[in-house]
C-alpha cells in the first residue's frame, strides 16, 4: 500500500476506557521529504499493539484491557480499516502483543496479566479470509523475577516467531525467561520446547532478530540493558553473548521498550522512556557499540518501526509520531517531522 514513495502506516493508541485519550487505529501517510499526516481513524478500545497476515489485507489489534481481547480489521486504500467481525477472548489480560504465524493459519497474542492473573500467550486460528475464529490453546508461564513490585509473577510482553519459521518464541519480563514452542498446526496446540534463563532482574520486553537468525537482541526493561543473544535455531533457544547499557543518559531512571533491527543486520535501534531518547547500536561480531542517541521527537517512545529510510516512533505520553532519519552509518538524526496521535503506542507499515 505504496505509491510514488509514499508509506502507508497504522498505528495503536490506548483510548479513553483504557487510560489513554487515543481513538484506537489511526491511518497515516509517510512520505520522505514531505512529512506524516494523519489520514483515517477508526476506533478500537486499548490497541496497545498491531500486527499484519503475510499474505492477506488484514491486520489484527489487542484490545489491553482485564479481561483481554483481540480483533481482525480489514484493510482499505487510503482509509483506515473496518472491523471483521467482532473482538474475541484473547486468552488473558492486558493483551499487549500479537504476531500472525508465517503459515497465515494462526494468530498468536502475549497477554501480560495482572499482579493476580499470570502471563499468559493464546492461540487463535484464522479462516481463509483471515477473520478470527476458535482460541485453539491457551499456556500459561511459571516464574518470578528478583526484582520487587514488578516480577512477583509471570507477564507475557512479546510473542514472535523465529526466522526459519520453526519455534514460536514468546519473552516473559516478570521471569526473567524466553519460552519457546511449537505450533502444533493440528489443532493449533503450543508445545513446550525450551525455558532460557536471562539474566535474574534484567526483565526482557522485546526480541528482534538479525536477518540472517544468528544472533536476537533483546530490549531489557527492568536493568536499562540491550542484550545479544546467539540464537541456537536447532534447540530454540538464547545465549547470551554480550550486553551494554540501553542509554548514556546516567541521571534518569530508563526502561527500554521498542527494538528493531536493521534490514542489513548491522544496526539495532532501541526506546528510552525516562530520557525519551532512541538509541543507535552497531552489531560488531557479537558485540554492540553505541552509535549515540537523540531525542525521540516527544515523551515516552514506545514502539518503532523503520519505512523509507527512517524510524517511526511512537510517543505516547506526548502524542506524538516523529520521524528520525537514518543515516549511512546507523546513526540517527532529527528530521522535525511530527504528527499528533493521542495517546499512541505502536506503529505498523503496511
Amino acid at each position: 500500500m505504496a505509491e510514488a514513495g509514499r508509506v502507508v502506516v497504522l498505528t495503536g493508541s490506548y483510548t479513553p476506557d483504557t487510560g489513554g485519550e487515543g481513538v484506537g487505529v489511526t491511518a497515516l501517510r509517510f512520505t520522505p521529504g514531505d512529512g506524516l499526516g494523519v489520514v483515517d481513524a477508526v476506533a478500537a478500545s486499548g490497541a496497545s499493539y498491531l500486527a499484519a497476515h503475510p499474505t492477506l489485507p488484514v491486520v489484527y489489534t489487542t484490545h489491553e484491557s482485564t479481561p483481554g481481547a483481540v480483533s481482525a480489521f480489514g484493510l482499505r486504500e487510503g482509509a483506515a480499516p473496518v472491523p471483521l467481525g467482532a473482538p474475541l477472548t484473547s486468552g488473558g489480560a492486558n493483551p499487549c502483543h500479537l504476531t500472525v504465524h508465517p503459515s497465515g493459519d494462526y494468530l498468536l497474542t502475549a497477554n501480560y496479566g495482572t499482579d493476580t492473573l499470570p502471563g499468559t500467550v493464546a492461540v487463535h486460528r484464522l479462516d481463509a479470509d483471515g477473520r478470527l475464529t476458535d482460541l485453539t490453546d491457551v499456556v500459561e508461564h511459571e516464574g518470578s523475577g528478583p526484582v520487587t513490585g514488578r516480577q512477583e509473577g509471570t507477564h507475557a510482553h512479546q510473542v514472535v516467531v523465529d526466522p526459519a519459521g520453526r519455534y514460536v518464541l514468546a519473552t516473559d519480563l516478570g521471569a526473567d525467561t524466553v519460552f519457546t514452542y511449537e505450533l502444533e498446526p493440528d489443532p493449533g496446540k503450543l508445545k513446550p520446547v525450551a525455558a532460557s534463563r536471562l539474566r535474574p532482574g534484567s526483565g526482557p520486553r522485546h526480541l528482534a532478530f538479525t536477518p540472517s537468525g544468528d544472533l536476537v537482541l533483546s530490549a531489557d526493561e527492568l536493568s536499562s540493558t540491550v542484550t545479544c543473544h546467539r540464537y541456537d535455531a536447532e534447540t530454540g533457544t538464547l545465549h547470551e553473548v554480550s550486553r551494554i547499557p540501553a542509554t548514556a543518559v546516567a541521571d534518569i531512571p530508563n526502561q527500554p521498550a521498542g527494538i528493531v533491527t536493521s534490514d542489513c543486520g548491522r544496526y539495532v535501534w532501541v526506546t528510552n522512556r525516562g530520557p525519551d531518547t532512541v538509541a543507535a547500536f552497531r552489531i560488531t561480531g557479537t558485540a554492540l557499540e553505541p552509535l549515540g542517541e537523540i531525542p525521540s521527537g516527544g515523551n515516552w517512545p514506545r514502539g518503532l518501526t523503520t519505512a523509507a529510510g527512517h524510524l517511526l516512533v511512537a510517543n505516547q505520553h506526548s502524542g506524538t509520531v516523529a520521524a528520525l532519519g537514518i543515516l549511512e552509518d546507523g546513526s540517527l538524526v532529527e528530521s522535525g517531522v511530527v504528527v499528533a496521535v493521542a495517546s499512541v503506542v505502536c506503529a505498523l507499515v503496511i
